[in-house]
């Protein structure tokens, strides 16, 4: 998918090491010219300290070493220093008495490094060298804090000004509250609020647009704490972040026209009808959570709804004003159950999800997931600092932070090694980017992006479930974040053990990496067909292998394209096998995720749009069914 923007470049981290170590080598000087030879060159060609370049003595001329040359340059001595020592000491100088002149230069400019470190710190988290200058000259080198807070200030200025030309929209001038930046969910009181004007100036500071702050503060109410609003865009990214640069080419095959026609017919009776839009809860708990009060048991499901076959049906809870409303009418007035799983394992993930199961008797699989990142892995809790109050993850995505961002942590840190706690600026940021890229701490210092295996133990897949079979690192990455939570859809579907105690049959739409037939195994209900239709090869293999893997005594037959599912293709395989029991899915989310701000045209996109096959695909059955 494409990149956020391209400032992102730094973060994201597209290249495999082996990658990387290529592009070195490629990079790399010729071996023709011998080291020292090279150095010299450089000095020759390089001004003194003190002198412009046209004083510059050749250096080779005055006959001196250039093996001294390359021994001063491997003690880590400045090219343009050492050259200077040598004119001035004479070309047959002892080697001690050139560094010797070599410190004498050192001390004279003692006096000015306190300014470069401190210019050095702002630099290695990221900030403009001129605005660094700048700010250390109106503050003084040694007001830390007051920098970092200038420093800030001008960033969110700039973006508010960028937004601005764009939208001419007049932001609050409020200043910002940076505690809500460092207390946890947990830790929060669910009735506060904070003005919409204070979270947006908040969600631009952790490097997100005014457009997309002022849209997840529009989508998910005033009275939602940061780190919601924090989930909402990133959960949106997930849907973007590939879709222009690792686009499987079968995936770009052009979409039948039945799609547009039904868009167009319910713009026009959407048009007709004032409908109560759809409204997201807070909390995200659906009809409730397992082993907690307040469950609720019954529900009136609309006429149309009823019968065979069971479906469900999931995407994006945060998805453009309309879309949910539009959904719901085409899956018979079903109302969606929210959820944000992050009430069933360590991380968020806002789903939506239409259904006709019974929400009774509804069990949790077991064993039960951890709730907390310490718990989930162990390891992390010996690093994770007193100040970062993250218990939760945020939505896993389908890219992580790279080694240049995590570098930037690390350097930002180490300066206060040996103090009780890094300063409040300092936090700051790196709790913003910890937020932002889903980092755990690793070491002392080290903060890192989840590895692939982490994500699968976070989202219920068993370990390895992604691994191998020729599927990259970037692939798994993109398949993980793009999958059901399997513990939340396992908590939805339980309630269909004691129906089917023989087996079931399954019809599953936009398969992925099999998400919805890992849970029904962990539920161990027995699956005597699953009819899989998945776009992706590399996924279609993992599915492959699970089946294998996991000893399935049922059948399974793979399908590549929803397109290939004709009508006729439903009725054969419906007449062979007699009918399917349930029909699960979620289609594409790239055009409905709120941090899409290419193509969030809603369900008119040419991926979103697939939710339609799935309606035609159901209808079919459904049709099927009723003859039956």
């Amino acid at each position: 998918m494409a990149q956020d923007s391209a400032g992102d470049d730094d973060y994201v981290d597209w290249n495999t090491d082996d990658d990387l170590e290529i592009d070195n080598f490629q990079s790399s000087p010729s071996p023709v010219h011998s080291r020292a030879e090279t150095l010299v060159g450089v000095a020759v060609t390089t001004g003194s300290l003190s002198s412009p370049t046209t004083e510059t003595t050749d250096l080779v001329q005055m006959g001196f070493s250039d093996e001294i040359f390359a021994t001063l340059f491997d003690m880590g001595f400045p090219v343009e220093m050492i050259a200077r020592a040598i004119k001035e000491a004479g070309p047959n100088a002892e080697t001690s008495v050139i560094i010797d002149t070599i410190s004498k230069y050192s001390s004279d400019c003692e006096a000015g490094s306190s300014k470069s470190k401190t210019i050095d710190h702002f630099l290695a988290m990221g900030f403009d060298e001129e605005k660094v200058t700048k700010a250390i000259h109106e503050h003084g080198e040694e007001n830390m804090e007051q920098i970092a807070n200038a420093l800030l200030s001008c960033a969110e200025t700039e973006k508010l000004a960028e937004v601005k030309e764009e939208d001419d929209i007049d932001w609050s001038d409020d200043e910002i509250n940076y505690d809500d930046l460092l207390i946890s969910d947990d830790e929060k009181d669910p009735n506060s609020s904070n003005e919409n004007g204070n979270q947006i100036r908040s969600l631009v500071r952790m490097g997100f647009s005014e457009v997309e702050a002022s849209l997840a503060v529009e989508r998910c109410g005033g009275n939602v704490d940061i780190a919601e609003l924090t989930d909402f865009l990133c959960a949106a990214q997930m849907a973007r972040e590939f879709s222009e640069v690792h686009t499987d080419p079968e995936e770009q095959k052009p979409r039948h026209d039945v799609k547009k026609r039904r868009l167009e017919s319910n713009r026009e009776s959407r048009s007709s009808v004032d409908e109560e839009p759809v409204r997201l809860p807070n909390p995200m708990i659906g009809f409730g959570l397992p082993n907690e009060p307040g469950l609720i048991t019954h529900r009136k499901l609309p006429e149309l709804a009823r019968g065979p076959p069971f479906f469900y049906y999931e995407n994006v809870a945060l998805a453009p004003k309309g879309v949910w409303e539009t959904i719901s009418r085409h899956l018979y007035e079903i109302l969606p159950e929210f959820v944000d799983s992050k009430y069933f394992c360590a991380a968020a993930r806002k789903r939506g999800y239409i259904h006709n199961l019974p929400i009774d008797n509804r069990f949790q699989i077991q064993p039960p997931p951890k709730y907390t990142v310490n718990e989930a892995f162990p390891l992390t809790k010996k690093w994770w600092p007193e100040w970062d109050k993250r218990t939760k993850l945020n939505c896993i995505l389908t890219v992580t932070g790279s080694a240049q961002l995590t570098n930037r942590i690390r350097t930002a840190l180490e300066p206060y090694i040996g103090e009780p706690e890094p300063p409040k600026h300092v936090q700051r940021y790196v709790i913003d980017q910890c937020r932002r890229w889903n980092l755990v701490w690793v070491g002392k210092n080290k903060a890192a992006p989840l590895e692939p295996d982490e994500m699968e133990n976070l989202l219920g897949f068993p370990k390895n479930h992604t691994r191998g079979g020729g599927m990259s690192r970037t692939e798994r990455y993109k398949s993980l974040g793009n999958s059901f939570q399997v513990d939340t859809v396992a908590y939805h579907l339980s309630v269909l053990k004691p129906i089917f105690p023989d087996g079931i049959k399954v019809l599953s739409l936009f398969t992925g990496i099999g998400g919805g037939e890992v849970a029904l195994h962990r539920l161990q209900i027995r699956m005597k067909l699953v009819v899989s239709v998945e776009i992706s090869k590399v996924n279609r293999n993992i599915l492959k292998d699970f089946w294998e893997q996991t000893n399935q005594t049922g059948i399974l037959i793979e399908y590549a394209d929803v397109q290939d599912l004709t009508n006729d293709t439903i009725e054969k395989l419906m007449e062979k096998y007699g009918g399917f029991d349930l029909v699960i899915g979620g289609s594409p989310c790239n055009n409905l995720a709120g941090g899409n701000r290419v193509s969030r045209v809603g369900l008119g996109g040419d991926q979103s749009s697939l939710f339609f096959e799935y309606c035609r695909i159901l209808e079919v059955v459904r049709a099927r069914m009723r003859r039956s």
